[in-house]
């Protein structure tokens, strides 16, 4: 009796130290991590396309985490690592609200394992390097969080005996083996494939409509092609589609000239960069119509622009002036044109001896948040808008060997890459292998290699994506980093 009595005392005492350190609500949840959503927001990413999607999907992933540690009898859990980047603060910044810089950022990953929201708050901002003294203030019991790897906030620590002379299990022992267990490409897909079948089935009818609706308005538009900027789900680029062929039927008047043009369902409306309409998915039918309505108009900007292109080139020995869309922001044709005339100018006034043609076959992008020219493995040149002319012109020459080499070695890449695509997608039996933009082709064709290498079963059929990080999508995807042990 007396062994009962004191296992009921003791489990009485644990579990109220235990509710006591969970009582951080959502609502301070979402109070208390405000400086770290500052810190990684996608919209503060505009001009970082790659850094803005992958803090998209982590902060989906880490919403999900937080919504389960808030159901009512949420027991199991899995570690779910997470990257983002976090925008760098100013040293000598106190306010919040000034505290990050515009350009500067870094990457930062870590693993959530912790069972209440207080611990997961306080792992996140230590994470970060962010503070967590505005934690004190918000209506929690427990004791302050002072120790960046801690994830246990228990006043008592209780000796091991207790946990094997009671059968109550030690959630620092628990803790210890899901850190030890690291997540494998085998584990993750027995844990995962279930799951993703699911969705998949349940996203086929979806699938089938999407297609049917793509090919419909691009036949009856005759556009080049339809994309989107993010990726959305299939149920909300079915709904984007609709409301584009309720237009047509509308106002078939207003569209007699996209013939040929690409459609980017995006965040705002206009003509990009690229020359592709881009239709806002938060505006309506009204700014849409505008937009096609406009379109003669662009063409008439599009073709200055590309003269422009073309009068920078001269003046920089030949050298092709071109708009990546994957690896830069998505900038609307009234910025880029800009952009191009604020360097034309330059250019004019600094008058740089490049001999004609000297440059011919190198490529260049013009960057307007960055301050130092630089080569990019695939050998186009990025060129600040703001770099000094006399600078340009040394690096341009002393790289330009090197970027012919870049491009060769970028024509053979690409051709290596498609075929490790074609050769997985026929070996694994996938309906789809496809990467994220922020995936470089140097690490899809590393992430492809070592697949070949394996047998995987469980692939058959579906929709596989090479990203940073483990996930379902919600229509079956499976998301895997490509650097997966």
């Amino acid at each position: 009796t007396l062994y009962y009595f004191t296992r009921l005392c003791l489990e009485k005492v644990l579990v109220q130290c235990i509710l006591q350190s969970r009582t951080l609500s959502g609502a301070d949840a979402i109070n208390a991590l405000r400086p770290f959503y500052f810190a990684v927001h996608p919209d503060f990413f505009g001009q970082h396309p790659k850094e803005r999607e992958v803090n998209e999907n982590s902060l989906k992933r880490l919403n999900g985490y937080l919504e389960n540690l808030q159901k009512p009898g949420f027991r199991s859990f899995k570690p779910t690592q997470l990257t983002f980047y976090v925008r760098e603060r100013e040293p000598n910044s106190s306010n919040v609200q000034e505290s990050f810089s515009a350009s500067g950022f870094r990457a930062v990953s870590f693993t959530l394992h912790t069972r209440d929201l207080l611990s997961t708050v306080l792992d996140i901002l230590n994470s970060c390097s962010l503070s967590t003294e505005h934690i004190q203030s918000l209506n929690v019991n427990s004791q302050p969080h002072k120790e960046a790897k801690s994830t246990l906030n228990r006043p008592i620590k209780w000796d091991k005996t207790y946990y094997s002379f009671t059968g109550v299990k030690d959630p620092e022992e628990e803790l210890e083996q899901a850190q030890r267990v690291e997540t494998t490409l085998i584990s993750w897909l027995d844990g995962n494939e279930a799951s993703a079948v699911k969705k998949l089935k349940k996203s086929l009818p979806l699938r089938k409509e999407l297609e049917r609706l793509k090919f419909e308005l691009s036949h009856q538009l005759q556009l080049s092609d339809i994309r989107w900027q993010r990726s959305w789900g299939i149920a909300h680029r079915c709904s984007q589609l609709h409301s584009l062929g309720r237009l047509v039927q509308q106002r078939p008047e207003v569209l007699k000239h996209v013939k040929g043009r690409t459609v980017v369902f995006t965040d705002r409306s206009g003509m990009s960069a690229a020359g592709h309409i881009m239709l806002g998915t938060m505006d309506v039918h009204h700014h849409w119509t505008k937009i096609f309505e406009r379109l003669p108009n662009y063409y008439k900007l599009q073709k200055r622009l590309l003269f422009l292109e073309d009068r920078i080139s001269q003046l920089l020995g030949g050298i092709q002036v071109i708009y990546i869309e994957e690896l830069q922001p998505l900038l609307t044709l009234e910025e880029y044109y800009e952009t191009l005339d604020n360097f034309y100018n330059k250019l004019c006034d600094s008058r740089l001896p490049f001999h004609p043609r000297s440059l011919r076959g190198l490529q260049m992008i013009l960057e307007s948040d960055r301050y130092a020219p630089s080569l990019h493995e695939f050998g186009h040149f990025t060129i600040p808008t703001v770099c000094d002319p006399a600078t340009l012109q040394w690096f341009i020459f002393a790289k330009a060997q090197e970027a012919r080499e870049n491009l060769k070695r970028k024509e053979e890449m690409m051709i290596t890459e498609k075929e490790l695509i074609d050769t997985s997608t026929e070996k694994f039996s996938l309906d789809r292998l496809y990467k994220e933009p922020s995936v470089s082709s140097a690490q899809m064709i590393d992430c492809c290699k070592r697949l070949l290498e394996e047998s995987l079963p469980y692939l058959q059929g579906m929709h596989l994506c090479i990203s940073h990080f483990y996930s379902v999508l919600q229509d079956g995807d499976l998301c895997i980093p490509w650097n997966w042990k």
